[in-house]
C-alpha cells in the first residue's frame, strides 16, 4: 500500500476522533474546541460528530483549563 500523506493538522484530527470512537471516556476541552473547530480548524467535524459533551469548550481561565481535566481523572 504507498504511502498516504497529510498535513499535520489531518494527522492530528483524525488521531483523535479514532481515539474518541474507541473510548468513550476521552473527550476534549479548550479554547474555541467545539463551535469554531481551533483557530487553525484543526478539530473541525468533531463537535459535529461527538457532540458538546465531548468537545467543550473551556472558559478563559487557567484553573478552568487545568481543573476541569484533573478533576475528570479523579476516581471516587
Amino acid at each position: 500500500m504507498p504511502a498516504r500523506e497529510i498535513t499535520f493538522s489531518q494527522a492530528i484530527n483524525e488521531a483523535l476522533a479514532e481515539e474518541m470512537r474507541r473510548d468513550p471516556r476521552v473527550f476534549i476541552i479548550g479554547e474555541d474546541v467545539a463551535e469554531a473547530g481551533t483557530p487553525f480548524k484543526v478539530l473541525s467535524g468533531l463537535v459535529k460528530e461527538f457532540g458538546t459533551k465531548r468537545v467543550i469548550d473551556s472558559p478563559i481561565s487557567e484553573a478552568g483549563i487545568t481543573g476541569i481535566p484533573v478533576s475528570a481523572s479523579v476516581r471516587l
